[in-house]
C-alpha cells in the first residue's frame, strides 16, 4: 500500500495540535472521533495493533509510519509514550449553557481549581469509567484543562467526556441549581456520603475544590448541601482524584 507524505515532527503550534501518546488514548481517539488524527506513528512493538488505525489514515489520505523507539520518543515529547503516537486536533472545549443543562439527567461532576494535570486526567479517567458524560471546569485561574499530559493519565477518558468551561462559576451554579442538586465537598463540615448523595428528583452535580485550600465559602454557600467523607483521622485528606473516584462510585451506585 503506496504511503502518503508525511512529516516527522509535530506542528510547531502546539495549540492547533495535539499528541495523543498510549494505545488505551489513541484507541479512544479512533474510537470517538477518528477524523481529528492528522497523523501516525508507532514503534515495532505496536505493529500489529495499529493496523486498523493505519487503515483509517489511509481512508482519509493521512501519513502513518512505523519508526524506531528512539524516534517516536522524539515525535512523543516523552518516553511515556506505550508505543504509539497520534497527533491530532484538540477536542474542542464547549462553554458552560444552563438551558442545555435541564436535559442533562446523568450526574455531573465540577473542578474548581484542581491544578495538577494528572489529577484531571485520573479524575476524567475513572468518570469514563463508570459512564459519566460531562465534566465542568470553572474559571479558575489555576484549573487545569485538557493537555497532554492530562490524556496520557486519562487513558482514553478524556476522549469520552465532554469538557465543558464556565466562565464564572458562582452564576453558573445559581443556574444550574433549577436544573440538579448542587453538592459542595469539604473536610470535615458536612454530610456523610450516603446521606448527601442519597437518590433524588434531580440529578446531582459534585464539586471538588483545590487541592490546597478546598472550595471557597461563597461557593460552599451556593450549593444545596455538602458532604463530608469521613476517615480514620490519621490523615487529614485523601488525593483529590481518590475523593472523585469514591464520589464518583457512590453516585453511580446510588443511580442503580
Amino acid at each position: 500500500m503506496a504511503r502518503p507524505p508525511f512529516r516527522h515532527k509535530p506542528p510547531r503550534d502546539k495549540d492547533d495540535f495535539e499528541r495523543v501518546t498510549g494505545l488505551p488514548a489513541v484507541r479512544a481517539l479512533f474510537e470517538h472521533d477518528p477524523r481529528r488524527a492528522e497523523r501516525l506513528f508507532y514503534d515495532e512493538r505496536m505493529k500489529a495493533l495499529a493496523g486498523d488505525f493505519c487503515a483509517m489514515m489511509a481512508k482519509g489520505h493521512k501519513p502513518y509510519r512505523m519508526v524506531s523507539t528512539e524516534e517516536l520518543s522524539k515525535i512523543a515529547g516523552t518516553q511515556l509514550h506505550g508505543g504509539i503516537v497520534a497527533i491530532a486536533a484538540p477536542k474542542p472545549i464547549l462553554i458552560f449553557d444552563p438551558a442545555e443543562a435541564r436535559a442533562w439527567k446523568r450526574p455531573l461532576l465540577i473542578l474548581d481549581g484542581i491544578g495538577n494535570p494528572h489529577n484531571l486526567g485520573a479524575i476524567a479517567r475513572t468518570m469514563a469509567f463508570f459512564g459519566l458524560e460531562r465534566l465542568i471546569v470553572s474559571d479558575h485561574p489555576a484549573q487545569a484543562l485538557p493537555s497532554e499530559a492530562a490524556r496520557r493519565v486519562s487513558e482514553g477518558g478524556l476522549e469520552w467526556l465532554d469538557v465543558i468551561r464556565t466562565p464564572k462559576l458562582l452564576p453558573a451554579l445559581k443556574r444550574l441549581r433549577d436544573s440538579h442538586r448542587v453538592i459542595g465537598t469539604a473536610l470535615g463540615s458536612g454530610r456523610p456520603l450516603a446521606e448527601a448523595l442519597a437518590p433524588s428528583a434531580k440529578p446531582v452535580a459534585v464539586i471538588l475544590g483545590n487541592e490546597e485550600h478546598g472550595l471557597p465559602p461563597a461557593t460552599l454557600a451556593a450549593c444545596d448541601d455538602v458532604v463530608t467523607i469521613a476517615g480514620s483521622g490519621r490523615i487529614q485528606s485523601l488525593n483529590v482524584a481518590a475523593t472523585a473516584a469514591i464520589l464518583i462510585h457512590e453516585l453511580v451506585k446510588q443511580r442503580q
